[in-house]
């Protein structure tokens, strides 16, 4: 690894604010006690860790050791018991059965998808790229309504079972939420505005494809949605965002409408949500999308190889713009594929949410890709 730098690590909710300040001002008066809760909880634990990581430096990028050829995948699940003190009671660890209890199997379930996604198709050995173990803890305090990566764990609430389910009823919740940890490893991507946004899409992005890959579905069956079942019954929505057509995932008289635009010239400027990181997330989202359907077959084999190898671009910078970002997904896709359909059908897609990449500002790059040779179809591995 780099020297002389050290990794910063944020404290990522799947639960927009702008969700929870909805909730607060239109909810019934538990549903509005229940929301500011979970606020406070989680701008105090954002608060520590800006307290105890200062402020925000370069990522560092990650040097490829020799090649592992055995899985080293490690999860251990521990029950916090509604409390918030963590790490709680150790209830199931790396290859010992189901326990019964839903929310720990499925974090257990999820936390091993999002491995296996990475390992099993691009050949990176954990979050960090070095084996990291994966620590889940579920049951965190009294009907939490969130979930958070907080640079070395995954944290679940148990949702309060009146607008929201258990949190880790979504495996492309976890799988979003890890993939926060690749970021920080491999980014480097600013937590603010465009380079935020960027931050929150590649997320959902791979938390899409844990969730694709668990059920084996292609690009076209794939539904697209990130959070499908935290929403109860009460909640007139099918998910927190859609990728597919942004700005439709609710519209519900308690959690408002999705804000989410679609397109560059719908883009929300805001101050909140560090920059609008969860709103504006649509329109990468939709361009992602396209170019996976687009790309046929399994949204990880093309598109989500092309999008992670943007992720380790030397020339991604932590403010990246959203233009700068699309034209290094078209320079990743003429690296991996050549000049041809993989280049094309990138590049349509980000233009048909606004933002236009000329083909002459998108040449080969001059650096050589780290990704292992087999990365283009799946890894075949010993577990």
């Amino acid at each position: 690894m780099c020297c002389n730098t050290r990794i910063w690590h944020s404290h990522h909710c799947i639960l927009p604010p702008y969700v929870s300040r909805q909730i607060a001002q239109n909810g019934s008066p538990q549903q509005r006690a229940q929301a500011l809760r979970t606020l406070s909880i989680d701008n105090t634990l954002r608060a520590i860790r800006l307290s105890s990581s200062g402020a925000p430096q370069a990522a560092k990028r990650l040097i490829p050791g020799p090649m592992v050829v055995e899985s080293q995948k490690r999860r251990t699940i521990y029950n916090v018991k509604n409390s918030e003190a963590l790490p709680g009671l150790e209830v199931r660890s790396e290859g010992a059965n189901d326990t019964g209890d839903a929310a720990v199997d499925e974090a257990y379930l999820g936390l091993g998808a999002t491995y296996d996604l990475y390992w099993d198709v691009y050949g990176r050995n954990s979050i960090d790229g070095n084996g990291m173990p994966l620590n889940g803890h579920v049951h965190y305090g009294s009907g939490y309504d969130n979930a958070f990566w907080d640079g070395e764990r995954m944290v679940f609430g148990d949702g309060d079972g009146d607008l929201f389910n258990r949190f880790t009823i979504s495996v492309d919740v976890i799988g979003h939420e890890l993939t926060h940890g690749v970021t920080e490893h491999e980014g480097p991507l600013a937590y603010f505005s465009q380079a935020g946004a960027l931050n929150e899409h590649m997320s959902d992005c791979f938390g899409s494809l844990v969730k694709q890959r668990l059920l084996n579905q292609t690009a076209e069956q794939a539904d697209w949605l990130i959070g499908a079942g935290l929403l109860t019954d009460k909640v007139q929505g099918k998910a927190l965002r859609s990728m597919k057509d942004p700005g439709t995932a609710f519209d519900d008289p308690v959690l408002g409408k999705d804000p989410q635009p679609a397109l560059m010239k719908d883009f929300v400027s805001t101050w909140e949500d560090n920059g609008g990181v969860h709103i504006n997330s649509g329109i990468p989202n939709k361009a992602f999308c396209l170019a996976a359907i687009n790309l046929k077959g399994f949204a990880w084999e093309k598109a989500g190889l092309i999008w992670l190898e943007t992720l380790r671009d030397s020339r991604l910078k932590p403010n990246a713009s959203f233009l700068s970002f699309a034209r290094l997904t078209v320079t990743a896709a003429v690296r991996l594929f050549g000049s041809g359909d993989e280049e094309q059908i990138v590049r349509d897609a980000w233009n048909q949410v606004g933002i236009k990449v000329s083909k002459e500002r998108a040449g080969a790059p001059a650096w050589t890709p780290q990704l292992p040779k087999q990365a283009t179809q799946p890894v075949q591995r010993k577990h």
